[in-house]
């Protein structure tokens, strides 16, 4: 009985910590990035809600709070105006966007090294090279061959063993064009693959193996770089499918479905919790930098502005504009997080 409870709950527990990790980095990145400016930092919190404890620096008050989903690095003079040289608001431009910048770009270094990890972990460095097919492969009876690299599905550019799954994915229908290098040349494949449903999404089925190449210092680190550019242009591909109308509200994820999928990940093998972590924490970084009122990208959109016409934005336009969108992304998390919650029963 315990075992079972703990085999349920230790998963989640995983998840929520990982999803904490995000954020300490993030908002650990503009604390530093504060520090070497040398703008005040009031508070660095981990957790929100109820205060549990707290420990008094020299000028900043490090607190633990219940909550493990937030966090939050409150900077002298950040949302109003200070007469403290220290101030945020008082540092210059460059300086200010440097900070600001430096929690997404925290998290998009933590992907990075998440995508090394897991390359560094497999026996063999992927390629898009086709190595052998199933039993009655469809995709060969198109005319795919044994030794042929793909270069583009669907017209996207295919680089990792990631891209060519990712384009198989966002295929509905399984008809696909497929791009080919084959003895030097390019040859171009009109395929359609079976395709399964699964949970009233249908999915476009692999009926082939890619090649996997011995490792060494330098494809480890090519492997990375391309594998991490793969998992960023993810983040792309899906809000271009969002907004296309190839998935709904009812398809996004909060933290209750985020949660439920690192959970489900931790359970199924170490590759797959790494694989979601990366995505995830990229997902996070991109995602701030989005010039969307209330995240950092909004921030430096008006911080690029001041530095372009020397004009800042009235202190009190700027609070309306976070404010709206403040409001607006807790409306949509509200709904995200329902239809999350709703999923699981």
């Amino acid at each position: 009985m315990i075992t079972s409870v703990w085999n349920t709950v230790y998963p989640i527990i995983i998840a929520i910590l990982f999803f904490e990790l995000i954020i300490i980095i993030h908002e650990g990145g503009h604390f530093f990035a504060a520090k070497l400016m040398k703008i005040k930092v009031n508070e660095f919190s981990i957790g929100m809600g109820p205060k549990l404890f707290q420990i008094k620096g020299k000028e900043t008050k490090y607190t633990l709070r219940l909550v493990l989903f937030g966090g939050y690095c409150a900077m002298e003079g950040e949302d109003e105006e200070s007469d403290d040289e220290r101030a945020f608001v008082n540092k210059k431009v460059s300086q200010r966007i440097f900070v600001v910048a430096a929690g997404a770009i925290m998290n998009l270094i933590l992907g990075f090294i998440i995508v090394l990890i897991i390359t560094c972990s497999g026996n063999l460095v992927g390629t898009t090279e086709v190595a052998k097919f199933e039993d009655n492969a469809v995709s060969q009876s198109y005319g795919l061959q044994v030794g042929d690299k793909i270069k583009s599905i669907d017209g996207m550019r295919v680089y990792t063993t990631n891209d060519v799954t990712t384009g198989l994915s966002r295929c509905q229908d399984g008809r696909i064009e497929m791009l080919v290098e084959r003895e030097g040349n390019d040859v171009t494949l009109n395929i359609e693959f079976d395709t399964e449903e699964y949970e009233g999404t249908t999915y476009t089925k692999m009926d082939f193996w890619l090649r996997g190449v011995e490792k060494t210092f330098g494809n480890v680190i090519s492997q990375t770089c391309k594998e991490f550019v793969s998992y960023a242009r993810m983040v792309f591909l899906s809000l271009h499918d969002l907004l296309v109308g190839r998935y709904g509200l009812s398809d996004l994820s909060g933290p209750v479905g985020a949660v439920s999928v690192v959970s489900t990940a931790v359970k199924t093998s170490m590759y797959s919790m790494l694989r979601i972590m990366a995505l995830l924490t990229v997902n996070v970084g991109l995602f701030n930098l989005f010039p969307i009122p209330a995240l950092d990208g909004w921030r430096l959109f008006v911080l690029l502005g001041e530095g372009i016409t020397r004009k800042k934005l009235p202190a009190k336009a700027e609070y309306m504009i976070n404010a709206v969108g403040l409001i607006l992304l807790i409306a949509l998390m509200c709904v995200v997080t329902f239809s999350d919650v709703t999923k699981l029963f």
